[in-house]
């Protein structure tokens, strides 16, 4: 009896070798995704949530709310009538001093990150 010879197989080709610049590019590609994310958290979500503070100009209005020790500024409209309504006359960047509005405004400062900078406000008397 014969052996029946082995069916006809190609020649199997050696697996091409993986690129090496892929895996570069995916862990570069991974750091700027996390660079994206980080960044847009570190300065995004504060000002989706509101927590930011209002760097408003001079003559725009204020509302002012929240303890005096951690107080919130939220723009609004000078006509609003609404109560805690202020209008800032000047503002002051790149300090803390309560005092560089003087005696005849209130002074209210804030902080975002390295941005500093205090308000000087003159309370609008409410609707009636």
């Amino acid at each position: 009896m014969t052996t029946p010879s082995a069916p006809f197989a190609p020649e199997q080709q050696p697996a091409a070798p993986a690129k090496k610049g892929g895996a570069f590019l995916k862990k570069v590609g991974g750091f700027v995704v996390l660079l994206v994310v980080g960044l847009a958290v570190k300065l995004g979500i504060p000002y989706l949530t509101g927590d930011a503070p209002v760097h408003a100009k001079a003559g725009e209005c204020v509302t002012v709310s929240g303890p005096e020790n951690d107080p919130k500024a939220d723009t609004a409209d000078c006509s609003s009538g609404k109560p805690d309504l202020y209008k800032v006359v000047k503002v002051v960047d790149n300090t803390f001093d309560l005092n560089v509005c003087g005696d005849e405004h209130s002074a209210l400062a804030q902080q975002w990150d390295a941005d500093k900078f205090v308000l000087c406000l003159d309370e609008v008397a409410p609707k009636k």
